[in-house]
């Protein structure tokens, strides 16, 4: 995939994490400077999953944004679109439920889970907003929502130096570590095109979702966003 646009499709998104599936830990740690540790415990906070809850981890990858919650008591299920991923997943982590789905058909009943949460996946969906629409459906009334995406620093200068690093040494470092580092001149730029926080907030509830909010983390890199049903 060349071009991060409004026309990606399904395929072709698919196609690009199968390829980065074996090396994709590594490189998400590498390109991050070690944050997305920080990151997956800021989600796993907000989500606060109780011992016996129902979480659907949509865009799970390899499970390592869903193992937290099992190690809570939760009934978890790692969801993703990429069987690469999913191979890699249960390779690693057997005991996790790994699930095919599409993030805008999820093969789940109405109001199944108490929780749900997506970390830098709903802007891979090729319509976002279906997703959280599908998210909605898929969780209880008064269940949860939480999204952890890629957004605007808040520093004017911050944000510069942050965009000439996306475009520029991103591609360049993912070129040593990851086993397709194409896909991250596609990452990055989905990245710059995505919505802000405010306007994130604003898609999740047109969505159906109640009260949603946010709360900027690394300076706005990344923002984490809240709903309920």
């Amino acid at each position: 995939m060349a071009r991060a646009d409004l026309d990606k499709q399904p395929t072709d998104v698919r196609r690009m994490f199968d390829a980065v599936a074996r090396r994709y830990d590594l490189t998400n740690d590498v390109l991050s400077l070690g944050q997305d540790r920080r990151w997956r415990r800021d989600v796993l906070s907000a989500v606060d999953p109780q011992p016996g809850e129902r979480v659907l981890d949509l865009a799970a990858g390899t499970g390592t944004s869903s193992l937290p919650f099992a190690e809570r008591g939760a009934v978890v299920v790692p969801c993703d679109f990429s069987l690469g991923m999913l191979q890699v997943g249960k390779q690693a982590r057997p005991q996790l439920p790994f699930t095919a789905g599409d993030g805008t058909r999820l093969p789940f009943a109405d109001g199944t889970f108490d929780a749900v949460t997506i970390s830098f996946g709903l802007r891979n969906i090729v319509d976002p907003a279906a997703g959280l629409r599908e998210l909605r459906r898929v969780t209880r009334p008064g269940g949860r929502l939480v999204v952890c995406e890629f957004s605007a620093p808040t520093n004017a200068a911050f944000r510069t130096v942050y965009l000439e690093y996306l475009m520029k040494a991103l591609p360049a470092i993912a070129r040593a570590v990851s086993s397709s580092p194409d896909a991250y001149v596609y990452l990055a730029e989905s990245i710059r095109a995505w919505p802000d926080q405010a306007a994130l907030a604003a898609m999740i509830g047109a969505a159906g979702w109640q009260r949603p909010q946010w709360r900027n983390l690394s300076g706005g890199i990344v923002a984490l966003h809240r709903a309920t049903a």
